[in-house]
């Protein structure tokens, strides 16, 4: 399929979309419901697209929600291999589980993508631009994630331009219940979890546990010695209901993990450690009889990285970098009227980093370090304007200690049309990110560097058909971004001042270079055959390029022009549940100049489940069913056929 027919389709979408939204922008919400049964976007109560609950008929952004039974269903054991399965979202890993893992939303940056969990938003300020590394967030105690797409930085702040992935661990809904996990298989491959909790009249309380260890394969395509990797994890949740209207509560996520690593070009004995915890306390308040509810919370990260080289016998510590952010915060929401409500809210966020890279003789090279911080306040007003017809508007104030104040806005429409049987969306976004502290004070930090700016819109049709049984949706999307920081290397010879720190070249550093654009078109559908069969499908056409420089015109690197996912579920009457499921990536580019291809590749796994009785369910599955040899990552390795079995239990 051509762009021509791409761009018809878009034009089509926004002409049919047109008189819902005039001259204001928004998209589409789509859901990746249980097979089986019949949920649709309109039927979902959606968080993050407001920072509270809202009918998804009301949103005008684009939201996919995986619910706690499509996430079992899915017997995936990390969040990153079910956030593939849904539209504008890709991901690329440097070998195996627990590699360095980025996730694309839109064709945006990885740095660009807004991870969240249980309210705490997860970012390491010692990363590289500050992206957060999804190879070690497991699936754990996650019980709901919804995949917010567009630039989201009105409620989410700066980061959030592609989007806002929210996850949240589950919280107990009977006086007690416990649950356990447990399954083996390929690459000697073994996982095990499990929690306990109860809610009573006062307390609510869950803890949860789980360990992950597998063999693993060789990160490097072609290499000998497998590369493996363990981790451990711990979470937490508690609230007190103090009066009717004050409650508590706490929320922790704890993980460490080890795993091995290969050089760029061959096998390397090289492993990375890595501590994650994430800590938030809050106080809710509630007043004018409920209208108005307050939280005033605090966040904690704190993230601990280091590799070590063991062929490195005098010292084997090869980096070591420690990053940790704090951030106080207000939130408010209020009910005007029945059709009206306004979110609101003030933050101070506060960042450190420290990070250096030991010589193989001395384990005592200094650390770099690095702090920011950033006042914020927003305010995002909604309302019911005609019957069905929803507007949404917000404002969104930053104060960075270095860069000095910026203010963002945004705009959405959702227009739910014969009894919620149609619904157009439509949003518009600006985004802005000030350097990171890894961009500006590491080895190749510049303290020269100017925030990145953007700006985005979209704009969908969501349709109900066959009184309900399928779901259809399109949403076209667009993105502008200037003075993007990249990394700019230093060639020998150079006359670039800033490839000299102490009359000593270095590597290369960061720098302003790059406009892009992204545009591209989402398609969803779900149809449910009977009460048996349910088919479930997205595709999704992205045209990312470069805007600026030598590479003026040619794709962004490592995000395909085309992909898709499928599966079809059937539910024989013994109760027995099989799905094959099927997810195609487009060729990409592994360089700018895109002289160096990442072929295109296809991917088909099976799995089923069996209820026992009430308690117990056994399931199993077949990963790359017919053994397909593909690269997320140029000359970096990906599993082959693997087997799984395991059983769950749920008390």
């Amino acid at each position: 399929m051509n762009r021509l027919i791409y761009s018809v389709s878009a034009a089509a979408l926004l002409f049919a979309a047109a008189p819902a939204f005039a001259d204001q922008i928004a998209p589409e919400a789509d859901v990746a419901g249980r097979a089986g049964t019949n949920a649709t976007a309109v039927d979902q109560v959606v968080v993050t697209a407001t920072r509270s609950p809202v009918k998804a008929e009301k949103i005008g952004s684009t939201v996919t929600v995986l619910d706690e039974e499509y996430i079992e269903d899915s017997q995936r054991l990390a969040v990153v291999e079910l956030l593939q399965e849904t539209p504008g979202v890709t991901f690329v890993r440097n070998g195996g589980p627990g590699a360095t893992t980025s996730v694309f939303i839109r064709g945006a940056e990885s740095q660009h993508t807004v991870a969240i969990i249980d309210g705490v938003k997860l970012n390491d300020p010692s990363s590289t631009q500050g992206g957060f590394n999804f190879g070690n967030l497991l699936i754990g105690d996650v019980s709901r994630i919804e995949i917010l797409r567009g630039a989201q930085s009105t409620l989410w702040g700066s980061q959030a331009i592609g989007g806002v992935v929210n996850i949240v661990t589950r919280e107990p809904s009977k006086p007690f219940e416990a649950s356990a996990d447990v399954e083996g298989g390929a690459r000697d491959t073994a996982s095990v979890r499990g929690g306990l909790g109860g809610a009573g009249e006062r307390l609510s309380w869950r803890v949860a546990g789980s360990y992950f260890t597998t063999d693993g394969f060789s990160a490097y395509a072609t290499g000998k010695e497998a590369d493996g990797y363990q981790n451990t994890g711990l979470s937490g949740r508690a609230r007190l209901k103090i009066t009717e209207d004050v409650s508590a509560e706490v929320r922790s996520v704890w993980s460490k993990g080890k795993n091995d690593f290969d050089a760029f070009n061959g096998d390397s004995a090289e492993f990375a450690r890595t501590e994650e915890l994430v800590v938030y306390t809050g106080l809710n308040v509630a007043l004018l009889e409920g209208r108005l509810q307050n939280r005033l919370a605090f966040a904690y990260t704190d993230t601990d990285r280091e590799n070590l080289n063991p062929g490195r016998p005098v010292q084997p510590l090869t980096f070591d970098a420690a990053g940790k952010n704090k951030r106080w915060e207000y939130q408010g929401v209020f009910a005007i009227t029945d059709g009206f409500n306004a979110v609101f809210g003030a933050e101070t966020e506060s960042s450190r980093m420290r990070t250096r890279s030991p010589t193989a003789t001395n384990a005592n090279t200094p650390f770099v370090r690095g702090k920011a911080g950033i006042d914020s306040v927003y305010v995002q007003l909604q309302g019911e304007v005609a019957p069905g017809l929803t507007l949404t508007g917000g404002l969104r104030y930053d104060d960075h200690e270095t860069y000095g104040d910026k203010t963002l806005g945004s705009a959405a429409v959702a227009w739910a049309l014969n009894e919620g049987n149609t619904v157009l969306r439509a949003s518009f976004g600006q985004g802005f990110r000030a350097p990171g502290l890894y961009e500006l004070y590491s080895e190749y930090g510049n303290l020269d560097l100017s925030p990145e700016s953007f700006d985005a819109w979209d704009a969908g049709i969501e349709q109900k058909l066959l009184g309900g049984a399928a779901t259809v949706s399109a949403t076209y999307f667009h993105r502008e971004a200037d003075n993007e920081i990249r990394y700019n290397g230093c060639s020998t010879g150079t006359a670039d001042a800033l490839c000299f720190v102490g009359g000593v070249q270095r590597f290369g550093y960061y720098k302003n270079i790059q406009k892009t654009s992204a545009q591209g078109v989402e398609f969803a559908g779900r149809l449910a055959v009977g009460e048996r069969l349910t088919l479930n499908g997205n595709y999704t056409w992205t045209d990312a390029e470069n805007r600026s420089g030598t590479a003026a015109g040619k794709q962004l690197v490592r995000r395909p022009e085309n992909q898709g996912f499928a599966s079809a579920t059937y539910l024989w009457p013994i109760g027995l549940s099989t799905t094959a499921a099927v997810r195609y990536v487009g060729k990409t580019w592994n360089n700018d100049a895109n002289t160096q291809a990442v072929k295109s590749y296809t991917v088909v796994d099976f799995r089923a489940s069996y209820p026992v009785n009430e308690t117990y369910e056994v399931f199993g599955r077949v990963e790359n069913a017919f053994d397909e040899n593909y690269q997320t990552v140029l000359n970096y390795g990906t599993p082959g056929r693997g087997a799984f079995v395991g059983v769950r239990a749920r008390f």
